[in-house]
Formats: C-alpha cells, structure tokens, sequence
C-alpha cells in the first residue's frame, strides 16, 4: 500500500450530483448514436452500469441530471 502526503478527498453532495450528471450525459450521448451501417450492430460501447442506474431512476431525477447546466 502507497502512502499519500496528502489525505483522500472526500466529495461533497454538489460534487457527487455534477459527476453522475456527467456520467448519464455521457451515456445518453453514447446510447442514443446511430448504429454505423455496415458496421457491427453492436459498435456502441457505453457502461451498462449507468445503464441500470438509469433504468431505476425515477424520472424527475433523470431530468433533473439531464439538465443539471440548465438553470
């Protein structure tokens, strides 16, 4: 185990919201592209645990982080 001068940084509520929102823009943008055509169908590459945290999330949440620069 590697010893850090400094201590862990600990993300705050505002922190921990700004990186899940980027997280589920992100996944959007990659789940929504087209497929390529004549290419694999199966060519998108998104992380499928994103996808389930989207699936379960209540809808006014997923707006919510959909348009978090918005306001």
């Amino acid at each position: 185990m590697v010893s850090s001068d400094r201590p862990r940084k600990h993300l705050n509520a505002n922190e921990k919201r700004a990186l899940k929102a980027a997280s589920v823009r992100k996944f959007v943008q990659q789940y929504e592209r087209k497929a390529q055509r004549g290419a694999e169908p199966n060519d998108r590459r998104y992380n499928v645990d994103t996808e389930k945290s989207v699936k379960r999330m209540r809808p006014d949440e997923l707006d919510r982080l959909l348009r978090d620069d918005e306001e």
